[in-house]
C-alpha cells in the first residue's frame, strides 16, 4: 500500500466540521470558565467546569496548531486569521509559533538539530561525556515534578511573551500578541474582578500542565526514533519517532487527536477531526503500536537517547556513573 496515498485522502478540509470543532471549542471555553467562576464557592462545581476549561484550552492551541498547518478551514486565509484570533487564548503568538513549529517538523528525529524540540533530549554518550553541573541541570530538568509544572508556567506564561526566533519570524506580531492578552485578561478582570483573574490562571495553569505531559510523549518514549544525517529516515522520524497514545476515544476528542502524533508528523495536511478516522482504519499491517496510559506515565523515567542499543533509556545506575568518572 501506498502510505502516502492513503493519508491524502484523509488530507481533506471541510469549513462545516473545522468551524463545528473551533467556535464549539470557544462555547465550552467560556461555558466552563463562567460556571467555574460563579460557582467558585462550590467545590463539586468549580472543579469539574475547571477540568473541563483546562482541556478546552489544550483543545484551543492544537486547532491553533492545525491553523499553523492550514489544515483546519479550506483556505489559507481562513487558517491564518483563526489561528490569530486564538493567540490570546492559547498564549502563543501565532505567526512566531508556526514558524518554529515547521523547523519542528523538519528537525524530527535529527540528533544534529534538537533545537528545533520542544523538549531537549541527551544521548547517553553525552551524558557520560558531560561534568557534574550539566548533569545536574539535566536531571533537574528532566524531572517530571519539575519539567511538567515549571514547564508549563515557564513555557506558557514567559517564554511565549518573547518565544525564540521572535526577532527572525515577527517581533511587531508577539508584541501585538502580548497587548491582545492584556485587553483579554483587563475584560476578564472588569466582568469577574480578582476571583475571575485567579479561576482562570488556576485552571490555565492546569491546561499548561496537560499540554507539557502531552508534549513530552509525543517524542519521549522508548521505542521512539533518532539518528544522524545520511542514514536519517524522514518516514521513520515522522512514524517511529512520534507516538500514537490510547487513552481512549473521549481524550482524543478532548485533545483534538493530538494523540495521534504519528500520523500527523506523516502529513500535516490532515485536519485533526479526520486524523482519528485515517489512524484507525489503517490496515493491521501498518497499524502502529499504540500507549496506553500506563506504559505513558512510565516514559517519564526515560531520559537519553542509546545511540547503541536505538531506544530511549533511564539516567545510568550509579555503578555505571562511578565506573565511567573513574574509567
Amino acid at each position: 500500500m501506498d502510505l502516502r496515498a492513503y493519508t491524502r485522502q484523509y488530507a481533506v478540509q471541510d469549513n462545516r466540521l473545522a468551524a463545528l470543532s473551533y467556535f464549539g471549542t470557544f462555547a465550552v471555553y467560556f461555558t466552563a470558565l463562567a460556571l467555574a467562576i460563579t460557582h467558585v464557592d462550590r467545590w463539586y462545581v468549580l472543579v469539574p467546569a475547571g477540568v473541563v476549561f483546562a482541556f478546552a484550552a489544550v483543545r484551543l492551541y492544537v486547532l491553533q496548531h492545525d491553523c499553523g498547518h492550514h489544515s483546519l478551514f479550506e483556505t489559507r486565509t481562513q487558517n491564518e486569521l483563526a489561528g490569530h484570533v486564538l493567540s490570546p487564548f492559547t498564549f502563543a503568538p501565532f505567526e512566531v509559533m508556526k514558524q518554529n513549529h515547521n523547523l519542528h517538523h523538519a528537525g524530527v528525529g535529527n540528533l544534529e538539530h534538537r533545537e528545533t524540540g520542544e523538549i531537549h533530549t541527551m544521548t547517553l554518550r553525552e551524558w557520560r561525556g558531560a561534568d557534574w553541573r550539566t548533569r545536574l541541570a539535566y536531571r533537574l530538568y528532566r524531572n517530571p515534578f519539575i519539567l511538567i509544572p515549571l514547564g508549563a508556567a515557564f513555557t506558557y506564561f514567559i517564554r511565549y511573551r518573547w518565544p525564540k526566533n521572535a526577532t527572525r519570524f515577527g517581533a511587531r506580531g508577539v508584541l501585538l500578541h502580548n497587548l491582545s492578552i492584556v485587553v483579554f485578561l483587563a475584560l476578564l478582570w472588569a466582568l469577574a474582578g480578582m476571583t475571575g483573574l485567579l479561576v482562570w490562571l488556576g485552571f490555565s495553569f492546569l491546561g499548561g500542565m496537560i499540554g507539557v505531559f502531552l508534549v513530552y510523549l509525543q517524542h519521549n518514549f522508548e521505542d521512539t526514533y533518532w539518528d544522524r544525517r545520511p542514514d536519517l529516515d524522514p518516514q521513520l522520524a515522522a512514524l517511529q519517532g512520534s507516538s500514537a497514545l490510547d487513552f481512549g476515544w473521549w481524550f482524543d476528542m478532548a485533545v483534538a487527536c493530538i494523540t495521534l502524533h504519528d500520523i500527523h508528523h506523516f502529513n500535516a495536511r490532515i485536519p485533526s477531526y479526520r486524523l482519528r478516522a485515517c489512524h484507525y482504519n489503517l490496515p493491521l499491517e501498518y497499524a502502529p503500536r499504540r500507549i496506553r496510559f500506563t506504559e505513558a506515565v512510565a516514559a517519564l523515567n526515560l531520559k537519553l537517547w542509546d545511540e547503541d542499543a536505538r531506544c530511549l533509556v533511564p539516567f545510568p545506575q550509579r555503578a555505571d556513573v562511578v565506573e565511567t568518572v573513574t574509567g
